[in-house]
């Protein structure tokens, strides 16, 4: 391995000071999207390589609501991994799409010229009454970076080493199965309250309080989650502490083990995953990972004992 990047992925939007802007109630409900896409906190940075290098690429989407669809046209990329999960074989890929809070674990072999790490439109639906979408879904494509590779070729690098598979959840005893309804709903503010008034966040129909708990489970068990989207806007959802396995996504049954920090569970859809609830136990929370969801109520609290 010639090099190992960590990249941080970030955006915000500036006021004419140079301060970061304010943001809009409703921009706060539809999860901002900030103007300015950041690599390390640069603007479009360039990345050098020699022409034969491997380098391994952990990109890591802290935005707080973009989605982002990653190509680097004319070089070879790997995915080995994603979040806590990793494959066994590397697997070529064009494109990697990463949600809010979602890692990447990529393999980069240079080819000589220079290339664009693009981050490309991403349709992550609209907020239920809008005609068509707001400013915040309107973003083009980005140039984040340049990656140039050039200079005196490297020698060829070795095969990967194929890594020992991970456990399947999906053959395990199931203690307990649950379903979390992640809504955004109607307030009792209704229309004449305006949209701010109009809007709740909820998970199972309630909105996040730091008092109550919402969900007790066994140490050392697994459970079978379902995870429904009620609403016409993906929603990226995050446990902390516990990988989930990713077994169904939308009624599709996945045939290999998808380990995830985050899973996406798309507008209107539903997403079925395992966790086992081993190692830890204590007090914790799960949410939207669009930050402003969470922020506004859907999140909930958990405790494992």
């Amino acid at each position: 391995m010639s090099r190992e990047r960590v990249l941080m992925v970030s955006d915000t939007t500036l006021d004419s000071s140079g301060n970061i802007s304010a943001v809009s109630p409703m921009e706060r409900m539809a999860g901002r999207e900030g103007e300015l896409l950041l690599l390390n906190g640069q603007s479009s940075p360039l990345i050098t390589a020699r022409p034969g290098d491997r380098e391994r690429w952990r990109i890591i989407n802290a935005c707080a609501a973009r989605f982002l669809r990653l190509r680097l046209d004319g070089q070879k990329l790997q995915l080995v991994g994603m979040d806590s999960g990793r494959s066994a074989d590397p697997e070529a890929v064009d494109e990697i799409l990463l949600a809010p809070g979602n890692r990447a674990d990529v393999l980069v072999t240079a080819a000589a010229g220079e290339s664009v790490l693009q981050a490309l439109p991403y349709d992550r639906g609209a907020m239920p009454g809008m005609m068509g979408r707001g400013p915040v879904f309107a973003r083009g494509t980005a140039a984040l970076a340049t990656f140039r590779a050039e200079g005196e070729s490297s020698t060829p690098p070795g095969a990967v080493t194929a890594r020992p598979a991970q456990e399947d959840l999906r053959t395990a005893a199931v203690a307990a199965r649950r379903q979390l309804v992640l809504d955004m709903g109607a307030g009792a503010g209704g229309m004449g309250g305006g949209m701010g008034a109009m809007m709740r966040f909820t998970i199972n129909g309630r909105e996040f309080s730091e008092a109550r708990t919402d969900t007790i489970v066994a140490a050392g068990t697994v459970e079978e989650w379902t995870l429904v989207n009620t609403s016409p806007m993906d929603h990226p959802f995050h446990l902390h502490v516990w990988p989930m396995q990713l077994i169904e996504d939308n009624g599709r049954a996945l045939d290999s083990v998808v380990m995830r920090d985050v899973v996406n569970v798309r507008a209107n859809g539903r997403a079925k995953v395992r966790i086992a609830f081993r190692d830890f136990s204590g007090r914790s929370v799960y949410h939207c990972h669009i930050l402003d969801h969470e922020d506004l109520g859907m999140m909930g609290v958990i405790e494992v004992r």
